[in-house]
């Protein structure tokens, strides 16, 4: 029997509305007990003791939008490097994007990714597949032949599907299923050739700006066929007050839908992109800081459900270019805890409802182990200094691509230990 104790700690676990001084046990890679009651048991025999001199002790980070080059793009992000950024940063399971080289949209590329993170993978990794066939909006993949090799959602990654009569088919296919399509809404004919937010400071900028509908319209549409055909709906990635009341009007009237942000979009606007910082180049782009806010209130209201890293690697040659010809996405694994943490610090969201945001709710959502301190559960968890204070440096970033929005940023919360069914990948 192999055993840890983490003594001393604030242990945090949304799925039990838990935010209390405690320990956590941990046997056999799994959680024995966690909270305050945890104290009264003791520590097993020959257990590792962890004294974590107060700092918090939360579910593994769960994030359900990670873009990764392996196949076709290892220069930009393998499945091995990717794990260790996410170790870094507090992420224990993640989804991967089916935006690969080829395209993921058949078993055996399925099978491809579980097998490669099986050997390479210190997180859990967990393979999506596209909703059509190479991405192309016509022809559904094989939904169920998919789903049994071990895809846990079904979508379109970075790309938008255009015919409603195809998104209809989808969705009904899926609800039979089971599954959750998740779907990143633009129009391509509103957001043309648009790099930025449409506005007054695109206008100072000199950029083509793509305005807030080519986002909005496309998720109505989408929130009005998950309403008739019954099926289960992800947005993946808003930007909008628009978007967010679209959302919100959608679960009233009982649509079983849910809501993403990325963190991006709660931490920054427009204005950061300041004299053209291609860093900040993204899809949807960054939008005002009334819009920043707003998606704030929709979390705190649960319109939005779940926070994403949407860590999209881009290399030097993507990137260090005009900002109209840089390629959009950025980097988060290993940035998204601390700059979620900005909310908690600045009293926008209380510490249980942002860890709950980040772990709990993914995990609910796709059906996915973790996200939890229950007795009995993987012990995936995470051991957090939420008030150390440092500096991001790209020389520490282990991402093999750079491209952070956070780049020189002053974080407050830092990740100290990150253990994957009671096995530790990762220490400061």
């Amino acid at each position: 029997m192999s055993a840890t104790v983490f003594q001393n700690a604030r242990v945090i676990d949304p799925s039990r509305g838990i935010d209390e001084r405690g320990a956590v046990i941990v046997i056999d890679g799994a959680i024995a007990a966690a909270g305050a009651d945890a104290l009264n048991q003791g520590a097993p025999d020959n257990a590792t003791i962890v004294d974590c001199q107060g700092h918090t002790v939360m579910p593994g980070l769960v994030d359900s939008r990670v873009f990764i080059g392996e196949p076709g793009a290892e220069h930009r992000e393998t499945i091995a490097s990717a794990s260790r950024a996410a170790a870094a940063g507090g992420v224990t399971s993640l989804i991967m994007m089916p935006d690969t080289k080829p395209v993921i949209d058949d078993v055996a590329l399925v099978e491809f990714v579980k097998r490669t993170a099986r050997e390479t993978a210190v997180v859990n990794v967990f393979p999506s597949a596209a909703v059509t066939r190479g991405f192309a909006g016509k022809e559904l993949s094989e939904f169920g032949l998919l789903s049994e090799a071990g895809a846990v959602m079904l979508t379109e990654g970075r790309a938008t599907i255009a015919n409603a009569l195809v998104m209809r088919r989808a969705l009904t296919y899926a609800r039979d299923l089971g599954i959750t399509i998740a779907h990143e809404t633009q129009d391509p004919h509103l957001a043309s050739s648009g790099v930025m937010n449409e506005g007054l400071f695109a206008s100072w900028l000199g950029l083509p700006g793509i305005p807030r509908e080519a986002e909005t319209i496309p998720l109505t549409r989408d929130l009005m066929l998950a309403g008739l055909t019954g099926g289960r709906y992800h947005a993946a990635k808003i930007s909008t007050a628009m978007s967010a009341a679209a959302i919100a009007r959608a679960k009233d009237e009982g649509a079983q839908v849910s809501a993403g942000i990325s963190i991006n979009h709660l931490t920054l606007n427009e204005n950061d992109i300041g004299d053209y910082r291609t860093f900040f180049r993204l899809s949807p782009p960054l939008r005002t800081e009334d819009d920043r806010l707003a998606m704030v209130e929709a979390l705190k209201s649960g319109a939005i459900d779940v926070i994403v890293s949407s860590h999209d690697p881009q290399d030097v040659d993507t990137k260090r270019l005009p900002f109209a010809e840089a390629e959009a996405g950025a980097i988060g694994l290993e940035t998204v805890l601390a700059a979620a943490l900005r909310l908690y610090h600045n009293s926008d969201l209380p510490l249980l409802r942002l860890i709950e945001c980040l772990s709990t709710a993914p995990a609910r959502l796709f059906g996915l182990p973790g996200g939890t301190l229950k007795t009995g559960a993987p012990a995936d968890l995470v051991l957090v200094d939420i008030d150390a204070p440092w500096i991001v440096r790209e020389a520490d970033i282990r991402s093999l691509s750079k491209n952070t929005c956070f780049e020189g940023a002053r974080m407050q919360g830092r990740v100290l230990q990150t253990m994957v069914a009671g096995r530790t990948v990762f220490s400061a």
